[in-house]
């Protein structure tokens, strides 16, 4: 038995696959990526934007082919597009035999002994108020997503987050750090902390907890070599996070820190709680406080009654905070959002234009960026061979860039290696190694 598992959207659902890639191990599945010989097929989905919705239907059209041929080869729906459609999926693709939700994996073995069986199924249900999530094996790798909260209590006028993936819920932090110790015996090196929104970890649970207090207690963990995390939404985001990611070292140099927009005009009515000079004075403090910190952002152009004025403080604001690298998409109204009854007035041709704009000088900031880095020093985590060449290897600096890394001898997956950058690519830094440090 193999199972075929495919993933749209966020690194949320990346880790949710990991877990449902598990389950189906334990139950004697193997993975694959060849659909001719999968048995079951698992299609993950994003419905933040209309784009990655419209790309589950194009797959489950291409799996309808592989379920002629076979009658017994078995489909299933889960993630955000499965909690927001549930039994319409199986109304409308009458060859799919399992649609779950973001919160039906707990339930994932007894879904699949009644599809075996021959049961098409539909589980949406959110379950009971605690998250809880065992350790689970995974393939062997460096770096490893570890989920420590789901779901949002923001509200924000465009997003359908909280719709799809419930209200917050924290995650214990004895079984989070179970889970990281499991991954850091396992040959995992760096962890990077998932939630919606981390800065609001800790609400609901009976301990005395938050996300900076977490970050320390993960830093204590012996053998783990970095910590990264996503993401933070500005309204929370505040001096005891600065400090925690200036005094710890294995927290990385790298915040992603959503703006959205640089209107307030269009913030207020994206709802995100914030004015942009609230955003720009914290975010110019963190850079301060914190040397070599590099910033990443979200942003989406394009939103109901957004002026070209409008768009125009948008681009100030990329230019004056110079951003590392930024997400920027076209807006697209989502089901049961409050945004979704706004008159959508800009044309695709605009949105699309105002998105090149934004794109185009974000490319020129970056380039100025990644220029900067040349013969800088850098410590550098092996994350396996490079696309670019023969003895070339890759990695990540604390920055979250992708360096490769030039060198006549192996490097390991998992070795830390101190670099010199000698060339800005567009994507890309090349390095070549000071010193090895070690695995």
């Amino acid at each position: 038995m193999k199972l075929f598992i495919k993933t749209f959207g966020c690194q949320m659902n990346e880790y949710d696959s990991e877990r449902i890639a598990a389950i189906f191990q334990e139950r004697g599945y193997s993975l694959t990526d060849n659909l001719e010989e999968a048995s079951f097929a698992v299609i993950n989905t994003c419905s933040v934007r209309e784009k990655p919705y419209h790309k589950v239907e194009s797959e489950l059209g291409r799996l309808k082919k592989f379920k002629k041929l076979n009658p017994d080869f078995k489909i299933a729906v889960c993630g955000c597009v499965a909690q927001q459609d549930g039994e319409k999926f199986l109304d409308r693709f009458d060859y799919v035999d399992l649609v779950f939700g973001t919160s039906a994996i707990d339930r994932l073995h007894s879904l699949i002994d009644l599809v075996e069986k021959g049961e098409r199924i539909c589980d949406t249900s959110e379950g009971d108020d605690e998250l809880s999530i065992p350790v689970f094996g995974r393939g062997k790798k460096v770096s490893a997503f570890v989920t420590i909260m789901k779901g949002c209590d923001n509200f924000c006028s465009y997003c359908i987050v909280p719709y799809v993936r419930g209200r917050e819920k924290s995650r214990k932090p004895s079984e989070i750090l179970d889970e990281i110790k499991y991954l850091v015996n396992n040959g995992v090196k760096e962890v990077t902390l998932l939630g919606q929104n981390v800065n609001s970890y800790g609400k609901g649970l009976d301990e005395d907890i938050n996300f900076p207090k977490l970050l320390y207690k993960v830093h204590d963990i012996n053998g783990l070599e970095r910590i990264r995390f996503v993401t933070s939404h500005p309204k929370d985001f505040d001096d005891e996070l600065i400090f925690a990611i200036r005094d710890l070292p294995k927290v990385c140099e790298y915040l992603h820190l959503p703006l959205q927009a640089g209107s307030n005009k269009v913030l207020k009515m994206m709802n995100r709680k914030y004015t942009y000079e609230e955003y720009r004075d914290k975010v110019l403090k963190a850079k301060e406080m914190i040397p070599d910190l590099a910033l990443s952002s979200d942003f989406i152009v394009g939103f109901p009654g957004e002026t070209v004025e409008d768009f125009a403080e948008t681009l100030k604001a990329i230019k004056e905070i110079r951003y590392e690298s930024i997400f920027a998409f076209k807006y697209s109204p989502r089901p049961k959002t409050k945004a979704s009854n706004f008159v959508d007035d800009i044309t695709d041709d605009e949105k699309s234009r105002r998105l090149n704009e934004l794109l185009s000088i974000q490319s020129k900031i970056t380039e100025e960026i990644n220029k900067s880095y040349v013969g800088k020093v850098q410590e550098i985590l092996v994350e396996g061979k490079s696309k670019k060449g023969e003895n070339q290897f890759s990695g990540r600096n604390r920055q979250n860039k992708v360096v490769n890394i030039l060198s006549n001898h192996k490097l390991n997956i998992g070795d830390i290696v101190t670099v010199e950058i000698v060339e800005a690519k567009k994507n890309s830094l090349l390095a070549k190694i000071v010193e090895f440090v070690g695995r």
